[in-house]
């Protein structure tokens, strides 16, 4: 199948990028700001599942930005929209196979550190993924990569190191910590972020862990940042809500872009 879907990719465009990077919530404007060189529709590769959530477009965007050629989706697919984890990672292995060697996962959040902020930025360190379904569980995951490959790096110390040395030259004050991933699309529970603090996570979302593991699979060097929209359920006597969470990301979209810009420059 992904032999198809390159095949019908470069009838729309030869570019070959450097650094992939999935746009997240709040991030999605980033795309508009490079030097396109062309825009390809989910919709449009065979067999692709198609962005249904809020501020997710849905399409690659190649371009460059800070001088680097870069691969951007523009909206990523999510486990809650009824994909499955196969279905989900194959974006990142598309953006692999056209040649891209490092990728930046980013993604908006829920804060369980209870040190974290709405509108805090923190660079992840490590993951969870024990509550999800590895995207590797096929019969022909070895002709992508290994068979049980190693997640002891998954966000590589290089990348980690350019980071922190960007938001100290964009004046951010940057957290870091364990993302860990839940399908959704409900928020979690009370005790379902007791359950997770207990196991070291510092913020909790519905996508990026299977890309990760996904991309760790084929041969990437990975960074990840987090935007945290809200405070996880429990940790404030109020509901949850997805209009917070778009909100707070649009807000932060500005800081969020200077980041992600600087990083793509130090890479």
């Amino acid at each position: 199948m992904l032999e198809k879907q390159i095949e019908v990719l470069r009838q729309f465009t030869d570019f070959e990028p450097e650094v992939a990077i999935v746009l997240g919530s709040g991030l999605g404007g980033l795309a508009e700001k490079a030097e396109i060189h062309a825009m390809v529709e989910y919709s449009q590769i065979p067999d692709m599942p198609v962005s249904t959530a809020p501020l997710h477009k849905g399409r690659f965007v190649f371009g460059t930005l800070q001088g680097k050629r870069v691969v951007m989706m523009q909206g990523r697919v999510h486990l809650y929209e009824g994909y499955t984890p196969q279905q989900v990672v194959m974006p990142i292995r598309l953006m692999r196979l056209m040649g891209a060697s490092k990728l930046i996962l980013t993604n908006a959040s829920g804060g369980i550190n209870r040190s974290f902020s709405p509108g805090d930025l923190m660079m992840i360190t490590d993951h969870i993924s024990c509550f999800v379904k590895s995207p590797l569980i096929t019969e022909k995951a070895d002709e992508i990569g290994v068979r049980f490959p190693d997640m002891s790096n998954v966000y590589s110390k290089r990348m980690q190191k350019s980071i922190r040395n960007s938001a100290i030259k964009c004046g951010i004050d940057l957290k870091s910590g364990v993302y860990v991933q839940l399908t959704g699309p409900q928020f979690e529970t009370p005790a379902e972020i007791k359950m997770m603090s207990a196991l070291g996570a510092d913020a909790v979302g519905m996508s990026t862990v299977i890309e990760a593991v996904a991309g760790i699979h084929c041969g990437f060097e990975i960074a990840g940042v987090s935007l945290v929209t809200n405070l996880a359920c429990g940790l404030l006597d109020k509901p949850l809500s997805g209009e917070e969470v778009e909100e707070t990301a649009q807000k932060s979209a500005v800081k969020f872009e200077k980041l992600i810009n600087q990083i793509i420059k130090d890479i």
